[in-house]
């Protein structure tokens, strides 16, 4: 049997990768441009949350799309858009003008993680798509592990605009692959009988459109009491996620006294640990221990909160001056939270009825993407306030408890969530919600 599903697999995993380097120049171009425009921490903090700003309130909405019209045309749009907003933040000026240019870019990258979410359940059977996810999801940490020094290079070499050129050709040549290469199974030419049939029999979730309103998918959803857990335990873990996404190039360079080169290689570390850390705890061996038959809502639930308590070592990060220590405690905590990333990307698959998978990534990621709003910007005041990262780390801490005691109380279990009754008609006739295609007869 041809394996066509890893091709697609790799294509959207090509594509974090491209999506976070357009992300990450920013974090990397941190101190030139601060000298540029003469920004305090606090300013800067506002311009690393501004891409977030459109992104995280796009979620929802992008989801509910997906929904609606699917994969491939929500993706194709959004590879241009980001492109785009690449190459216009390489030639503006004024820091008015930057800000309006990530915006742009948070509109254009807001689909492309739910996408992907939803991309895996098309294409993969449950028994593989822990590891299918972990594929695309530990990108976006192999993305800094690579990204980081290459930028940090291209920066010395030709400045923070020349950063900006680069990710916009890279961004996109993806557009053009992408629009190429992805379909989704059904309309797949190069998609053989059994490998289709493999995927389907293997639990894969169906494709079609959803009729269903955004309104009604959404107060539905947001009745759920698991789904209430895995936002907050999401949510939690992203204010960590883009505090070091944002600062941790920024905070080797001034609190540690860096180069750009230096701090760029430094602050790869944390994110090859995270990288190798997803592929193979967050991914292989999850799959693996539930193909071997132990309990799947047991098995996902303990990484999430094993995870979550090693990402706590940030603690460790906020009482040292030495740039090795920090690294340190910084990859250990990394290494464990993004093990519970790529498995809350998965949890809509599992437990979202049908017709609400999109929506339901769409709930989580807002969660998850409206950190990358505060933790910026509030990392940049306790820096301002206080002249340290300690406080900043301590915040994080703070927030992964609440994280864990969420993951713990409120996700109860990985069942599917039983759709919305649909309501009886006048004559007692067979009827269908199409919010969630489930057919009952009415007696």
């Amino acid at each position: 049997m041809k394996k066509r599903r890893w091709l697609i697999a790799s294509l959207l995993a090509v594509g974090v990768i491209i999506n976070y380097f357009d992300r990450i120049n920013m974090s990397v171009a941190v101190k030139p441009l601060s000298e540029e425009f003469h920004l305090t921490a606090g300013q800067i903090g506002i311009i690393l949350s501004a891409f977030a700003w459109s992104y995280a309130i796009l979620q929802i909405p992008a989801g509910a799309l997906l929904d609606k019209i699917g994969v491939k045309w929500v993706v194709r749009i959004g590879t241009i858009i980001w492109s785009l907003a690449c190459l216009i933040t390489a030639v503006v000026s004024g820091k008015g003008l930057i800000i309006l240019s990530r915006v742009l870019l948070g509109i254009g990258e807001a689909p492309y993680f739910p996408a992907a979410a939803k991309a895996t359940g098309y294409w993969f059977p449950k028994k593989e798509r822990g590891t299918a996810t972990s594929l695309f999801d530990a990108q976006s940490k192999l993305s800094n592990a690579i990204g980081v020094p290459l930028i940090a290079w291209v920066v010395t070499e030709w400045g923070w605009r020349g950063g900006f050129l680069a990710t916009a050709i890279l961004s996109l040549f993806y557009a053009v692959v992408f629009w190429i290469l992805y379909r989704d199974p059904h309309e797949d030419k190069q998609l053989t009988k059994e490998e289709y049939a493999y995927i389907v029999e293997g639990g894969a979730q169906t494709e079609g459109d959803s009729s269903g309103s955004l309104l009604k998918n959404l107060r539905f959803l947001l009745t759920k009491r698991k789904v209430w857990g895995a936002f907050i335990g999401f949510a939690a873990y992203g204010y960590s996620w883009f505090l070091f996404l944002t600062w941790l190039p920024g905070y080797l360079a001034t609190e540690m006294n860096m180069s750009i080169l230096k701090s760029g290689w430094y602050a790869s570390i944390p994110w090859l640990v995270g990288t190798v850390s997803e592929l193979l705890i967050g991914g292989w061996l999850i799959d693996r221990l539930v193909s071997k038959g132990y309990d799947p809502t047991r098995v996902r639930k303990t990484f999430l909160v094993i995870g979550m308590l090693l990402g706590l070592s940030v603690i460790g990060a906020a009482f040292t001056h030495n740039p090795v220590i920090a690294v340190s405690w910084i990859s250990v905590a990394i290494g464990g939270l993004v093990i519970t990333s790529s498995i809350t990307y998965s949890i809509p698959t599992f437990i979202a009825p049908k017709g609400t998978v999109g929506t339901l990534i769409g709930i989580l990621t807002f969660g998850n993407n409206a950190m990358a709003i505060f933790a910026p910007m509030i990392t940049g005041f306790i820096v301002d306030a206080t002249g340290s990262f300690m406080y900043a780390f301590l915040t994080a801490a703070v927030l992964l408890l609440i994280g864990i005691f969420a993951y713990v109380f409120l996700l109860t279990d990985l069942e599917p969530i039983e759709p919305p009754e649909t309501p009886v008609t006048p004559g007692g006739k067979m009827i269908t919600d199409q919010a969630t295609a489930v057919q009952i007869e009415v007696k």
